[in-house]
């Protein structure tokens, strides 16, 4: 079937509307970073770079290391700019542009987030790499689309409904790709993250506003999950990258640097070290797969 023009909007160059991106300009293996900052602090480490874009919070570079191609792009904060980053790109690979018709082959990309992230339970130091096994999402965003049989782990959504529902909010439990899991973070603690739709009363911060319950974090790590599994830390994309990758037939996985504990109130003394390292890390595991 077709898609109309309102649907799949591109440029007069042909270019996917909001990322100004042409099929053929990214890799199969794409690094989602929010701060578009962050975006040159990754491909310094390349050892080509064939396309550098820019339009609005997004920059993509794409390169090399080595013979490995690689892309890097910055999304921005936020599940609703998940939303836009992922469809465009899954839809550069798995829709022909001239056409506008879904491929019959479709192509399975590797998405790998770099970001930063708070720790809620106090055991959890500063400047640890932690990887988010499992995403519970209080952000709503995959509560608009339809899900695939068992597609999202609903089974968890009970034990949160206490807490959850007063503030009207949907819950999504997502997942990290297993083999992602094994390549990138055989040596990193792994956790349960919230991502939450904001960073002040969706984070229980209160400044001039007052949050509906701003002791819902604190409830919320209260509560014991399967597997003995606690939430680790918090942050505001890897429901929506997860929750879209699983619907998608994509494989994603999300390595935070935790640069702050809220249960101990403590930030790290060198938020650009920390991440500089996880980035060093995570490229040199791409380079080997």
């Amino acid at each position: 079937m077709r898609i109309a023009e309102s649907e799949l909007i591109l440029n007069s160059d042909g270019s996917v509307y909001h990322l100004n991106l042409l099929p053929g300009e990214v890799a199969n293996t794409i690094i989602l970073v929010g701060d578009p900052e962050r975006v040159p602090k990754i491909s310094r480490y390349f050892d080509k770079i064939e396309i550098q874009k820019t339009k609005r919070e997004f920059v993509i570079h794409t390169g090399f290391i080595g013979t490995k191609r690689i892309t890097v792009l910055s999304t921005g904060m936020g599940t609703d700019n998940i939303d836009i980053t992922l469809n465009e790109l899954d839809a550069l690979f798995n829709i022909d542009f001239e056409t506008r018709t879904i491929k019959e082959q479709l192509t399975s990309l590797q998405f790998i987030r770099i970001g930063t992230s708070g720790a809620v339970l106090p055991e959890i130091d500063v400047d640890t790499f932690l990887a988010s096994e499992m995403a519970i999402g209080l952000d709503g965003l995959m509560g608009f689309y339809q899900t695939k049989k068992q597609a999202l782990d609903v089974s968890i959504e009970a034990t949160l409904e206490p807490i959850i529902a007063p503030l009207g909010v949907r819950t999504a439990v997502t997942y990290a790709s297993e083999k992602l899991l094994h390549q990138f973070a055989f040596d990193m603690r792994k956790g349960v993250t919230i991502t939450n739709t904001g960073f002040y009363a969706p984070q229980g911060r209160s400044l001039r506003l007052t949050p509906t319950n701003k002791h819902f974090i604190d409830e919320l790590i209260q509560v014991a999950l399967p597997g003995n599994r606690k939430i680790t830390n918090m942050e505001m994309e890897t429901s929506g990258i997860y929750g879209l990758c699983t619907l998608m037939g994509h494989e994603a996985i999300s390595l935070n640097a935790i640069l702050a504990n809220r249960a101990n109130g403590i930030f790290t003394k060198d938020a650009y070290k920390t991440v500089d390292k996880l980035i060093q890390i995570t490229l040199e595991r791409i380079a080997h797969q």
